[in-house]
């Protein structure tokens, strides 16, 4: 059973639809009891950083989130500003703290020095497929991206980067936390295929 957390940021509607068309067993919440009792995490999320922090927050299910993640070793995938939120802190909108699970910050996409626009919207590969939810997808696979913000590591760990007009953190794989910029449940058979591999993780689906 998937546990999808809803605190109001996220694209739910697209990321259900993936599930269902991957006859995968799911609840949406945002109760506390339901994200204690789970398994295996999913964060979606859309948006501004400001935004969503300060829902985080108000939501009261921070801590218990964390406590599944760092204390109980529950994987969890973040997508998009789901992805973000891992970082310590972010710089959309003022400065607002995320999870902390990833020694980063998230930053505006340098890319007026490059005449490009904002936000980055469209397709793009990834420099390498050699990380766990990648295993069966297709080498220089297109992924669907929506954001104008990056995730800057602080710290050595797995990931892989897209390009536009500069390397750009796409993924992020540590111990049970795994995330994507990216909307894999967007991204047609190859978005599909990582969903599958994270659903797989423990074979609960």
């Amino acid at each position: 059973m998937i546990t999808i957390i809803d605190i109001g940021i996220g694209n739910i509607g697209s990321v259900t639809r993936a599930l269902k068309f991957l006859k995968c067993k799911y609840i949406v919440t945002d109760k506390k009891e339901d994200i204690e009792n789970s398994t295996k995490l999913l964060f979606p999320g859309v948006g501004s950083f400001a935004e969503a922090s300060r829902k985080l927050e108000a939501s009261g299910l921070k801590e218990i989130i964390e406590h599944q993640v760092l204390v109980k070793q529950i994987p969890i995938l973040g997508i998009c500003l789901g992805m973000q939120l891992f970082a310590k802190i972010g710089f959309e909108g003022g400065i607002f703290p995320g999870f902390g699970f990833i020694d980063a910050e998230v930053k505006l996409i340098e890319a007026k020095k490059q005449n490009l626009r904002l936000p980055h919207m469209g397709w793009n590969n990834l420099s390498s497929s050699n990380l766990k939810l990648l295993d069966g997808t297709t080498a220089n696979a297109c992924f669907y991206f929506v954001h104008s913000y990056e995730m800057k590591l602080n710290e050595n760990i797995s990931h892989l980067t897209t390009e536009y007009g500069t390397d750009i953190v796409a993924m992020i794989e540590k111990d049970n936390i795994y995330a994507t910029q990216f909307h894999p449940e967007k991204s047609q058979e190859q978005g599909l295929k990582i969903m599958k591999n994270f659903i797989e993780l423990q074979s609960i689906c």
